[in-house]
């Protein structure tokens, strides 16, 4: 599989993925940082929560790694959750903030 080709689903598997509190996925949300497809197709994702205290902070990552190893040709997958940059609603696509009637 092209790495393209598999980075988009990884990104597409990640937008089917919501916060429990928020009616946004987590990809819309901005707590993904970066997604990248290593040459032997396993898959890193550096991710934030909204909150280091987020009541989803175990059940997001299992969700993640779940869906990105059923991905056909993944390997493996690679979670590194960081606060660095801290997440604020600054993050969050302008789709997002209209879902959440910011806009």
């Amino acid at each position: 599989m092209h790495l393209h080709t598999l980075h988009d689903t990884v990104v597409d598997v990640l937008k089917s993925i919501f916060d429990p509190e928020i009616p946004v996925n987590i990809y819309e949300l901005g707590l993904i940082y970066e997604v990248n497809v290593k040459p032997d197709n396993s898959v890193q994702v550096l991710f934030t929560l909204t909150a280091p205290a987020c009541p989803a902070a175990e059940s997001i990552p299992a969700e993640m790694e779940e869906k990105i190893l059923a991905i056909q040709g993944v390997t493996g997958v690679d979670l590194t959750l960081t606060f660095d940059p801290t997440w604020d609603k600054e993050m969050m696509s302008d789709e997002a903030k209209l879902e959440l009637g910011m806009l």
